[in-house]
């Protein structure tokens, strides 16, 4: 089979092998994404075999903390010793975790094994942008890159669909189980076809900069993860978590300013694009990852929505994604312009939340859809153009750190999204029940203000209608929040400058030179790509 080339000037000109690793790098992503969408339909199926109910966040925690904390790593290691080396490992780390989650006889090794896969994990969605970014130039990536913004929505959406009927039909380890043959597809493919130069960097992985950034990061997503459930914001084991995780990231950013290989080199947020991209990316994961965890909430609660067709609650917002991430990503090919989608994107992104705050008991399913679909057309047009400016903000020899870098920030940025919403969500909802339905509304919503369709069935009608008006004022007030926080990324956009991509034209006088040269040296690794290995 040929060797991988990089692109020619018309998209239709990509060679076949190319093809067959974009499809390759699909198959991954779609990994990486079905995951936890499948996961957490089985739970309750999980728990009931394996007992351990009090235990079962971790399910979820160790895999995102895992995942948080190897990002980084992954980007350093591809940058360092070759990205396809550290892809397929990353692939096997994630499979082999797969394979023992499966296997699980309890749940501390459900949860152990859960860390496994979540390291594994970790690199998956860095490689596949780092490897894109290897060979693509950077006028053709938006088109690949919005294809992949499309597998993440349609990962989304079938995720539950797709969790449910696994572990009806097959059992819920098959829930784990159905990663291995799509990784070994995956591996095959990348193996056969992808060709890219190989590294071996004389200097040495930077351990000190990797621990402090792992405690940080750790403490960073336990805070958010405990704080207000597990334990009170103000306890001292979240102040605790407090501080150790400001003490590390600052110890971890003064660090890297002497390390000889640092993981996260500093001089990149010298480039105005790749910071203000990384702001972006932080707010549309805070925001998106809200939405995701409110709407079918509000649907469910209020509106009498089916639990079974969660995945489908929200196609009005993901199917808007999914389109606007086509558009967008063509659209910045055909011109090599992209300044507009960012500043659209989060113009839509504002109104589309300010409009969900504004549902009630009475707002119709259809009137929510249309909502809904404000926020995913600026959603569309933030998810992969902030990763593609990003990457042509760098040189080369940075393209891993950089796609790693803003894969954490809009990792970070969820976990945020979910906590703080998540507090303002409960707090509201157990105001209103205490004044709505007196006592009994304290005693309903004591423990989580989140209730399940059975119990929502078996409550007083007069106790229900109060807990609907509780969850319309909860979501009012966390959308009326990422509203807000939007408009960081509205102001952010706007300073973003348009320095043409590989392909757009000539290099306009007074452009910033660093994100010049990344296209030089964009256009050099591609032609290096091109090179056959042994």
């Amino acid at each position: 089979m040929a060797d991988v080339r990089p692109a020619e000037t018309e998209p239709e000109k990509q060679p076949r092998s190319v093809r067959v690793v974009l499809l390759a790098l699909m198959i991954t992503m779609m990994l990486a994404m079905l995951d936890n969408m499948i996961v957490g339909t089985a739970m309750p199926t999980i728990v009931g075999e394996l007992g351990g109910l009090e235990h079962l966040s971790w399910v979820v925690t160790a895999y995102t903390l895992a995942t948080a904390a190897s990002t980084p790593l992954w980007g350093k290691i591809g940058d360092m010793y070759g990205r396809k080396g550290a892809f397929m490992s990353s692939i096997v780390i994630f499979l082999i975790g797969s394979m023992l989650s499966g296997m699980a006889q309890n749940m501390g090794e459900l949860i152990g094994f859960r860390a496994v896969q979540g390291l594994g994990a970790g690199g998956l969605m860095v490689g596949v942008m780092a490897i894109i970014g290897d060979l693509i130039p950077p006028r053709e990536r938006g088109k690949y890159q919005g294809m992949m913004a499309g597998v993440m929505a349609l990962a989304m959406i079938g995720g539950p669909l797709v969790g449910g009927t696994i572990t009806d039909n097959w059992g819920w380890r098959w829930s784990f189980y159905i990663n291995l043959p799509l990784g070994i597809v995956s591996l095959a493919l990348i193996s056969a076809v992808l060709h890219l130069p190989r590294k071996r960097s004389q200097a040495r992985i930077d351990y000190l900069g990797a621990v402090l950034l792992t405690v940080g990061i750790t403490s960073v997503v336990l805070v958010t993860t405990w704080g207000g459930t597990e334990y009170a914001w103000t306890s001292a084991r979240i102040m605790e978590l407090i501080a150790i995780g400001v003490a590390s990231l600052i110890g971890f950013v003064f660090w890297q300013t002497r390390a000889a290989e640092p993981i996260v080199p500093l001089h990149i947020f010298r480039s105005r694009n790749f910071t203000l991209m990384s702001l972006i990316g932080f707010i549309a994961g805070f925001v998106m990852f809200g939405a995701t965890l409110f709407l079918p909430l509000y649907q469910q609660s209020v509106q009498g929505a089916s639990a079974t067709n969660s995945g489908l609650l929200l196609l009005p917002m993901l199917g808007a994604m999914l389109v606007t991430s086509m558009v967008a990503g063509r659209v910045t090919t055909n011109t090599g312009k992209y300044k507009v989608f960012p500043v659209a994107g989060s113009a839509l992104m504002v109104v589309g939340l300010y409009l969900l705050s504004t549902m009630d008991t009475g707002t119709s399913r259809f009137t929510s859809g249309v909502f809904m679909a404000v926020v995913g057309l600026g959603m569309g047009c933030l998810m992969q153009i902030t990763m593609l400016v990003a990457q042509n903000s760098v040189e080369m020899k940075d393209m891993g750190v950089a796609s790693s870098s803003t894969t954490l920030f809009r990792t970070l940025g969820s976990s945020f999204g979910v906590a703080i919403m998540g507090a303002l969500f409960n707090h509201r909802v157990q105001d209103v029940m205490a004044e709505r339905a007196g006592a009994l509304g304290s005693k309903l919503t004591e423990q989580s203000a989140q209730l399940d369709a059975a119990s929502l069935a078996k409550l007083p009608e007069a106790a229900r209608e109060a807990y609907q008006h509780a969850v319309s004022a909860g979501t009012h007030s966390a959308f009326l929040l990422g509203a807000v926080v939007a408009v960081g990324a509205l102001v952010a956009s706007v300073f973003v400058k348009e320095v043409p991509l590989k392909g757009a034209g000539p290099q306009k006088p007074g452009d910033d030179a660093s994100e010049a040269d990344a296209e030089t040296a964009a256009e050099a690794g591609a032609k290096a790509a091109a090179a056959p290995v042994a």
